[in-house]
């Protein structure tokens, strides 16, 4: 089993609560008390994982599908009554800020680290023992010890290999600084992995540069598209020649149709926003009142057994465990070069934010199907 090195504990919390239903999905809707936060002096020996039982609620910016399983087996071996709501992670943060003090919450998993950057920011996260925040590397946590990474993904260029070759082709057309390429290339304008990434642009390469950038890619007629999928659905097919995407998305169409599937990844190696690494994160609500539940499901998290799922279900990076396998034609994490950048500061959670330079908006369209930034507005075909 997936999750068979944990003891069932019998050991009971002082605190309690009821759930209801929201949407069809369990929730804890008893205001929390006052209960004291994990971020204490000596918060790295504080956490008693044999005094976990009884109830633990999760906010989930991860789906149903990819964790559901992880959750069930997580729930029988720990005997603890896992509640858990999931939700786009924006919004799970939103609603957790919202929320303040009376949050139900122990635990939030979310997809990406700007969101657990801005849980942060408000405080209402908890230092992590050291025993945790030692397994994963400096560069996929919080500064502050109080959120981890627990498995990464990074941006890559798609590329059709009828029609180019890594060794010959321009990256330079595709790049941050470099001049935008026109139809020959798609990007998903209101997927959130693209949001982080123009973020990462901004706080890396500055307003202009960003604000060039993609006015180049409109001037140039860039394809839109709904989601990575999309992409490299659009690329194997040999509608664009690349495409901006995370880079599991082509192992899913590797595994399905095989190596014979005409697109490959390039990974810029230039440590600019074209090479992020973002992760997916997990953290302690300071107001948790079940906090010895919450530490030890974050622990498993980082277990080599739950870090191989998410290598196996995912084709994400493992951040900690030991000896995790990955697909044979993932690269490293260790050979990537990605941007020396703080990930929790990717956030932008209101869905728009100022830019210094100009105080002009930077923000997702209130349409659906475009983003835009700085007057600067990105269709979806």
């Amino acid at each position: 089993m997936l999750l068979a090195g944990i003891a069932v504990l019998s050991a009971c919390q002082n605190a309690s609560i009821s759930t209801s239903t929201e949407s069809g999905v369990a929730v804890a809707t008893t205001a929390t008390t006052g209960a004291t936060p994990a971020a204490t002096e000596d918060a790295e020996t504080a956490a008693d994982f044999s005094a976990a039982s009884g109830e633990l609620v999760i906010y989930s910016g991860r789906t149903e599908s990819l964790i559901g399983p992880l959750i069930e087996e997580f729930e029988e071996a720990s005997g603890l009554d896992v509640k858990i709501r999931y939700g786009n992670t924006a919004e799970m943060a939103a609603t957790i800020l919202e929320e303040g003090n009376n949050s139900p919450a122990d635990v939030y998993f979310a997809q990406d680290a700007g969101a657990m950057g801005a849980l942060a920011a408000d405080g209402r996260l908890a230092a992590l023992p050291e025993s945790i925040v030692d397994k994963v590397d400096a560069r996929y946590r919080g500064p502050n010890g109080d959120w981890v990474g627990v498995s990464g993904r990074a941006r890559t260029l798609v590329y059709n290999t009828a029609v180019l070759q890594e060794s010959r082709f321009a990256v330079e057309r595709f790049r941050v600084d470099g001049a935008a390429v026109g139809r020959t290339s798609g990007l998903g304008a209101t997927n959130g992995s693209f949001q982080a990434f123009v973020t990462a642009m901004r706080k890396l390469h500055g307003d202009d540069v960003t604000r060039q950038w993609l006015e180049d890619m409109v001037a140039n007629d860039v394809q839109s598209y709904e989601n990575n999928t999309n992409i490299v659905e659009a690329v194997g097919r040999g509608e664009v020649d690349a495409g901006l995407v995370n880079h599991y998305y082509l192992y899913r169409f590797l595994d399905e149709q095989g190596e014979s599937f005409p697109a490959r990844n390039y990974h810029f190696p230039d440590r600019g926003a074209d090479a992020l690494v973002n992760v997916a994160g997990v953290g302690l609500i300071n107001t948790s009142q079940h906090q010895a539940a919450a530490l030890q499901f974050i622990e498993v998290l980082l277990d080599t057994e739950a870090q191989q799922y998410f290598a196996d279900e995912t084709v994400e990076y493992p951040l900690a465990g030991d000896d995790v396998k990955t697909d044979p034609l993932l690269p490293p994490l260790a050979e990537l070069n990605p941007p020396d950048i703080d990930l929790g500061d990717l956030t932008d959670l209101q869905g728009h934010s100022t830019c210094c330079a100009t105080r002009a908006p930077c923000s997702r369209s209130n349409t659906p199907n475009s983003a835009s930034w700085f007057g600067v507005t990105l269709l979806v075909g």
